[in-house]
């Protein structure tokens, strides 16, 4: 690279200068990454759409409990139940409920998914223009330029009157499974020379169906794979307003901005490994495992390898069991345990309950070892990431659209807080920070050193 030694020194400066002591963060009472010492989150605002609970506080003590995530009130799991027990898919119920806060009757339903069908197809000539001509490495950064080259499409892009916003956020939530699909195969085509497919949205068919259709050659899935997927969409569409991308959204959608910018940067913070990428790296913890000590291993096997990982002697060196552990479920995180079930009944179908064991395996050993070699003194669970990257690996979808999956189902949640923060609060987040920088003294630029 052209100036690589200048870029190297530039570079030790910049880290030496922004370097803040970490007892200073105690010294002034701030709460770093917004965390309070208990690892609870600093409470920043208010909101009526989403809400995680892993434990009560008693005599301010934090007592665990089984997890719970409640969407505009609802336990998610008897909602996911009613699905089930009723044999269909329910992604789209769940886009309604985030938004409108209720449950649709039969005919709001049926007049919504008919309104998101119409909403897929995307602009004349965007597919070709937008998408083919201009592929990308990363399917999370194609989605998020997709998402600002649609304002360009938008005679309203600007226009803050809640009828257009919610319109915008539809628009959205109904394309993005066909803008990530094409950006998969566009991706796949010019940076893997597969061979290209582009299937058109079918109208008929559910979000969950359609992306499975629009990413495979054929077009063809089971019943299972289309339940599997949706459940997948469900549990991924909110959590709370204190996840990254969802404060992210608040944050950006407060300055009176449009429904686009909001939005790209939410996909920007979901991007990040620390927020959306846990999927892919417990896969590439699997693969890694397998390469170390086989396809079928027993649970001593597993076990050692747990504890290699956690001495960082093994995987990334990282010293984490991806996978296991959240900030907030304890006992148990209901996503995990919901798409578990799921993630079984489909390695039955698919012949993979060895690997499946695997995974179950990591779950049963992980805590216990934990506690021994940490000292731990608070539970730890699988989270929904353990088995999120496995239900996507059994349905054959690549690890690029882990993320890129998780996005589809959370631009529901995402539309959802880009509204309750236009109606419900006026004000800009402007959040202080305290200057700990030594004050400077001016030289004359040539007797500076």
């Amino acid at each position: 690279m052209k100036d690589e030694k200048l870029i190297e020194a530039l570079s030790s400066k910049a880290i030496k200068s922004n370097n803040i002591e970490r007892a200073l963060y105690d010294k002034y009472n701030v709460k770093c990454g917004l965390r309070k010492a208990d690892r609870t989150g600093v409470l920043v605002g208010l909101t009526n759409i989403g809400e995680v609970k892993g434990y009560y506080v008693d005599d301010n003590e934090k007592i665990p409990r089984k997890g719970k995530l409640l969407y505009r009130g609802f336990d998610v799991a008897k909602l996911v139940k009613g699905f089930q027990q009723d044999g269909r898919l329910g992604f789209e119920e769940i886009c309604y409920l985030l938004l409108f806060g209720s449950l649709p009757t039969r005919d709001e339903l049926c007049e919504f998914q008919t309104l998101l069908a119409d909403l897929r197809p995307l602009p004349d000539n965007f597919t070709e223009d937008m998408i083919l001509k201009i592929p990308s490495s990363n399917i999370m950064n194609k989605l998020a330029r997709s998402i600002l080259v649609l304002y360009s499409f938008d005679d309203h892009a600007d226009d803050l009157d809640i009828q257009n916003i919610l319109y915008q956020c539809l628009m959205l939530i109904a394309r993005f499974p066909t803008l990530v699909a094409y950006g998969y195969q566009a991706m796949a085509h010019n940076y893997e020379e597969k061979s290209l497919y582009l299937h058109n949205p079918d109208s008929k068919l559910s979000t969950a169906e359609n992306f499975l259709r629009m990413i495979r050659p054929d077009s063809k899935f089971t019943k299972l794979e289309a339940e599997t997927m949706d459940l997948a969409l469900i549990l991924h569409a909110e959590h709370g307003g204190g996840n990254n991308s969802a404060f992210t959204v608040h944050v950006v959608a407060s300055t009176a901005t449009d429904t686009y910018s909001a939005i790209s940067a939410a996909v920007g913070s979901l991007k990040g490994g620390r927020h959306g990428g846990a999927s892919t790296r417990v896969s590439n913890m699997i693969d890694d495992l397998k390469k170390t000590i086989g396809n079928t291993p027993t649970e001593k096997e597993i076990k050692s390898y747990i504890k290699d990982i956690i001495a960082k002697k093994a995987f990334d060196k990282a010293g984490l069991v991806y996978g296991m552990g959240h900030a907030i479920y304890t006992l148990s995180d209901p996503r995990a345990v919901m798409l578990k079930e799921k993630a079984r009944e489909l390695a039955e179908e698919k012949g993979l309950l060895t690997e499946f064991e695997i995974y179950n395996s990591i779950e049963k050993l992980t805590p216990g070892i934990l506690r021994k070699k940490k000292g731990l003194d608070h539970p730890v669970c699988a989270n929904v990431d353990l088995y999120s990257g496995f239900v996507y690996r059994t349905l054959g979808i690549s690890d690029t659209l882990y993320t890129p999956i998780f996005a589809i189902a959370r631009i529901a949640g995402w539309a959802a807080h880009r509204i309750e923060q236009v109606v419900g609060n006026g004000k800009i987040i402007r959040p202080a920070y305290k200057c700990v920088q030594q004050k400077g003294r001016y030289q004359p630029i040539d007797k500076r050193t």
